[in-house]
């Protein structure tokens, strides 16, 4: 049932590798020794040594083949040889029965990490008729398998083939479970793990398995394989690549046995002059170096008035007036926009816009913290903004908060998150951007992480304690802890962070300072990239690894030298934050224009062009009434406050609602949707809210209309006020004809323009 993927590479005179295993000539000097096949696998027929001779045009290479055990092979290991198999099927899937609750009746642990478990379910379980092993063929699970027998998962397996051979030797072998345990393997290295492809071109890859003495299989047949880019480059089960024709970069994820590797194909755009832009910081450097690499020429920068817009609504979530548009574009400063980013950074709206974001992020919702303690933690967050608080103290005093819930602090969090697995699951993938929770079942399916793990990280809470207080809110502190105990194997796990080592903490007081110590260590890998991946994807449109928060080998960055060079950078600013986003802006990358050219339209991946952000719900609240002149009246709330001041998650608000304001349920960024709707499109057409605003008689049309103003300088004064531009020619001429349709009423030609601007995709989206 072995085999052993062949991989032939040929050599360019420049250098350039290209996967021919498919289109060599393979040719066995013994046939009858072994089988090739048309994907370069052989497999064994007979017991002996051959040789493979491979043809290329005039190139030749040899390889020597020996066949060995075959008449006297090892026994079949459950754990080591039908787990993965099972895995390949998809039996032990979260789909089939993998569930929680199984299929059927018959249940399997997750991509197999309970092998003792899969084995009662087997072999016991349903008074053992599953597994027949006087006669093999007659076993259940085989006919299952095969579609022999109706199977609601249909055929997983090919009737007398490798898999199926497998299956009923270990069968009439006993199907026995013991085994030496040295076959479990500890590594996997995948071949090659990088290469640039043509468009729609091919590579195989090769997959081997090291055990802890160092042997090596070839298991490419066996493992997993997904892409998460696959419409770059896809993958099939084989391990056979597939790219596509839009250049850019593909990681394709390789499983097997809880190892998992990764293969970054490169799919470049060939015939492409690339003409290097200036750089103006180290962010333009390793950004043009990639795109030079995959031939992907930027857009031209963007003007003034889009950077202007840009920069107000990403740093402080708020429009620019009219006064401040035409201000900023009349200056003639060379450094003006740095200036602008300095001031920015400097107002008000810059923490409470920021203050909001990191609400969401750490459930400051009442409904769990009170409203006293909503309030009191929304005003901590907003002075740690205020007074630029260095990113790794705001987070130790969070991780080690303590006192009432009702006092301004971060102490309410634990309040939010009430056990110690709950908050060590939040914090490992809030602060780290490792979503550990998979682990609390059962192995992490694409990364290292064990229930061990999860388990231990959680110790680092079980000292936490809430005592109720007369006011009602809570008083929170640490006293000491213990070791948790993990419920599959009933033994304790000592207390550890994350790939580290079990610590001593039989002399500390409050053992979540030392998980602070840890993860604000400048060595700690997790830590810093986490949080420059936010806001890289705040204000750039997307993560250098997505989705932001899973941080693993098997999700890389798209721009790995990137990410690690803003990694250091903040750490050298001493997680200054404002220091840090002056940085980001300051970048051509950040100034580009979001015009794409014909090289770089189907770009998506790296930054070649600036991205379309939909506006949070509050941030478009508030542009709207910015725009219109007319505040919100917010139910409960005195008049005059801004939606993003509005600390109460749970207040009634349908535009809230459609426009996907989290209501602060999870850690996770993923809970504010960005997802358009036509109940958005409808509301911005038909709301009768939106138009009270356009036609408020106190509002900006109205103003407007009623001054003395040409018409031609109210359709400015509008394009000002909504996109922070001038209107181009052929706008104003038609926008002018408004005024002239109809009996010319200048209060309906200034409401219908106001209108027509609110619902265009230039204001609905940074941009």
């Amino acid at each position: 049932e072995a085999s052993q993927q062949l991989l032939v590479t040929e050599v360019g005179p420049s250098g350039a590798e290209l996967d021919v295993t498919r289109q060599v000539s393979l040719e066995l000097a013994a046939p009858g020794i072994a089988f090739v096949d048309s994907f370069g696998l052989v497999r064994p027929l007979a017991e002996g040594h051959t040789e493979i001779l491979v043809r290329q045009g005039a190139e030749q290479a040899r390889i020597w083949l020996t066949v060995s055990g075959l008449q006297h092979p090892a026994p079949v290991s459950f754990e080591h040889e039908i787990i993965p198999l099972l895995t390949k099927a998809g039996c032990n899937a979260g789909g089939c029965h993998g569930k929680a609750e199984g299929k059927n009746g018959f249940k399997l642990s997750v991509f197999g990490f309970d092998a003792s478990a899969d084995y009662d379910s087997l072999t016991k379980q349903s008074r053992g008729r599953r597994i027949d092993r006087v006669t093999a063929t007659s076993s259940l699970l085989l006919r299952k398998a095969t579609a022999y027998m109706p199977h609601g998962g249909g055929r997983r397996i090919e009737q007398d083939g490798p898999r199926y051979q497998r299956l009923h030797r270990w069968i009439a072998e006993g199907a026995r479970f013991e085994d030496d345990g040295g076959r479990a393997a500890v590594a996997i290295e995948v071949e090659p793990a990088q290469r640039s492809v043509v468009p729609a071109g091919t590579q195989q890859l090769r997959v081997t398995a090291i055990d802890a003495s160092g042997r090596r299989q070839c298991v490419t047949a066996e493992a997993e394989y997904t892409s998460n880019a696959a419409s770059i480059a896809d993958v099939n089960e084989r391990g056979l690549i597939q790219a596509g024709k839009n250049p850019g970069e593909a990681a394709i994820l390789i499983r097997y046995m809880g190892q998992v590797a990764v293969s970054r194909i490169t799919l470049p755009r060939a015939g492409v002059n690339f003409q290097r832009p200036a750089e103006s910081t180290f962010i333009d450097k390793l950004v043009w170096d990639k795109l030079e690499r995959l031939g992907i020429p930027p857009s031209e920068p963007a003007d003034d008035a889009t950077f202007l817009r840009r920069a107000y609504l990403d740093v402080i979530g708020t429009l620019p007036t009219p006064d401040e548009a035409r201000a900023f574009l009349a200056s003639p400063d060379a450094d003006k926009r740095a200036h602008l980013v300095d001031e920015l950074l400097t107002r008000d709206e810059y923490a409470d816009y920021w203050a909001m974001r990191w609400a969401d992020l750490l459930r400051v919702d009442k409904t769990k913290i009170t409203p006293q303690g909503a309030v009191a933690m929304h005003r901590w967050l907003r002075r740690q903004f205020a007074e630029n608080r260095p990113y790794d103290e705001f987070v130790r005093e969070i991780v080690t908060a303590r006192g009432s819930t009702r006092a301004e602090g971060p102490a309410a969090f634990y309040q939010a998150l009430d056990t110690p697995e709950v908050l060590s699951r939040s914090i490992s993938q809030l602060f780290l951007g490792v979503r550990i929770e998979c682990a609390q079942c059962h192995h992490h399916p694409f990364e290292k992480w064990g229930q061990d793990d999860y388990f231990a990280l959680a110790g680092f809470f079980t000292g936490v304690v809430r005592k109720g207080i007369a006011d009602g809110g809570l008083i929170i502190h640490s006293d000491g802890g213990s070791d948790l105990v993990q419920p599959r194997t009933g033994q304790k796990v000592p207390t550890h962070a994350l790939a580290a080592q079990p610590i001593d903490l039989s002399n500390v007081r409050d053992h979540r300072s030392a998980l602070a110590d840890w993860m604000t260590d400048p060595n700690n890998p997790f830590f810093a990239r986490v949080i420059v991946n936010r806001l890289w994807s705040h204000y750039f449109g997307r993560g250098l690894i997505e989705p932001i928060d899973d941080l693993r080998q098997t999700n890389p960055a798209v721009n790995e030298p990137l990410l690690d060079a803003l990694a250091a950078h903040l750490r050298d600013l001493k997680y200054d934050l404002k220091a840090f986003t002056r940085t980001l802006l300051a970048s051509r990358v950040y100034q580009l224009g979001s015009q794409p050219n014909e090289s770089n339209i189907d770009d998506v991946q790296n930054f070649s062009h600036a991205a379309y952000k939909t506006l949070p719900a509050e941030v478009l609240l508030d542009a709207m009434c910015r725009a219109t002149g007319v505040a919100e009246k917010f139910n409960g709330w005195p008049e005059g406050y801004r939606a993003v001041d509005i600390w109460d998650s749970q207040m009634p608000s349908y535009f809230f609602r459609i426009f996907g304001r989290p209501t602060r349920v999870s850690v996770c960024q993923c809970e504010r949707s960005d997802e358009p709707s036509i109940a958005q499109a409808l509301h911005l057409m038909n709301s009768p809210e939106i138009a009270e605003k356009i036609r408020h008689r106190r509002g900006r049309a109205r103003e407007l209309a009623d001054s003395k103003l040409t018409p031609s300088q109210i359709v400015d004064a509008l394009y000002l006020g909504v996109l922070a531009r001038y209107p181009g020619d052929d706008e104003q001429r038609l926008m002018l004809s408004a005024f002239q349709a109809g009996d010319g009423n200048r209060r309906t030609a200034t409401e219908d323009i106001l209108w027509a601007l609110l619902n265009s995709k230039e204001f609905l989206f940074n941009h």
